[in-house]
């Protein structure tokens, strides 16, 4: 991964917006800024590894058929823009081809997922709930990998599928970036069971 200073990498969001919604998805995009900033924090303490994190917009246009954006087409961006800076793509679309059950993708240094938009678009709760947890599941992937952890993916499938079927409880998180009991900011996979 990229260095930016001498310990510290870079973690770039990117919410890829239509270009139409782009004034109504506005709350979402600021909802991603302070998830952006959630999982510096976040990173540092269940990982104990320094991010910086960045965070824009990719505005896309319409479209043919044979044009469809897909995987392929965020990791040409990915490229174009440095394949050293780990780039997580926040999109409008499911992927067509995924590899977890939660839409999602990840690779050395690059992660997607599929971004659903809330019908109420300041319901925090469902971001935290739909999107926020999807990212945390392909961020866990990739910070696994990094630190050499060989089963970097049947370990996260293992505590995903323990949250959809045993009940097992998703890392709660207030507003301040602390552990909360009360309405959750932000949701993560369970780190618990990954003895990290």
């Amino acid at each position: 991964m990229a260095r930016h200073s001498p310990d510290t990498m870079i973690l770039h969001f990117i919410f890829v917006v239509k270009e139409a919604d782009l004034h109504k998805r506005r709350p979402e995009f600021e909802y991603v800024k302070q998830m952006a900033k959630f999982y510096q924090t976040w990173i540092k303490k269940k990982f104990n590894m320094d991010f910086d994190v960045k965070c824009d917009e990719m505005v896309t246009h319409p479209r043919s058929i044979f044009q469809r954006l897909d995987t392929h087409i965020m990791m040409r961006d990915h490229e174009q823009r440095g394949k050293d800076i780990y780039h997580f793509y926040l999109c409008h679309f499911k992927p067509f081809w995924t590899d977890c059950t939660c839409e999602g993708y990840h690779a050395e240094n690059f992660g997607m997922v599929w971004w659903q938009p809330p019908k109420n678009p300041n319901d925090t709760l469902f971001l935290a709930e739909k999107n926020c947890t999807t990212v945390s599941h392909e961020i866990t992937h990739e910070l696994l990998r990094v630190s050499g952890r060989k089963r970097f993916i049947e370990d996260v499938h293992e505590v995903w599928t323990k949250h959809f079927y045993e009940q097992l409880e998703f890392e709660q998180y207030g507003p301040d970036f602390e552990e909360t009991q009360d309405k959750p900011e932000f949701l993560t996979i369970n780190t618990s069971g990954l003895k990290l």
